[in-house]
């Protein structure tokens, strides 16, 4: 799978640690920025990697940033993307299985290492059921796609 990961500057120090976790699980990992940790702003990244996950020139993307929220603000701007910050297995499992997420937004300051790892495990090996979750998912696209530059 071809996973697009972005970070802003709060995230930069756990972005490598991901990229090499991510590659080993036998990933391929586009680096969409920030490469230093100046200050940067958040939607910069967001909208870089998500409108690769957006266009499908990218299978998922992993987002991190100080709480993980902006991140997933911005990256569901983006047509295509349905982006979710998960802090828990359960929230990260689930927004794979009912919700098809495609991007998953990560906290830099309130989750530790081994948790984000087994966060992003779970959520990449975790399928989407379809059925009812489907027709939900279809609806929030079609939506998208009906009021999209309104």
């Amino acid at each position: 799978m071809k996973i697009t990961i972005g970070c802003d500057h709060r995230g930069f120090a756990v972005k490598k640690k991901i990229v090499d976790f991510v590659t080993g699980l036998g990933h391929e990992v586009e680096d969409c920025g920030a490469f230093g940790e100046e200050y940067s702003d958040y939607p910069d990244f967001a909208f870089a990697a998500s409108e690769r996950v957006g266009s499908r020139r990218s299978d998922r993307g992993i987002l991190i940033c100080g709480t993980s929220i902006g991140m997933c603000m911005s990256a569901n701007k983006v047509a295509g993307v349905r982006a979710a910050s998960c802090h828990d297995l359960v929230t990260a499992e689930m927004s794979r299985r009912h919700n098809d997420a495609n991007v998953l937004c990560l906290s830099a300051d309130l989750l530790g290492e081994e948790m984000m790892e087994r966060l992003i495990r779970v959520w990449l090996e975790t399928e989407f059921e379809g059925g009812r979750h489907a027709r939900r998912v279809d609806k929030i696209m079609k939506y998208e796609a009906d009021h999209r530059g309104k």
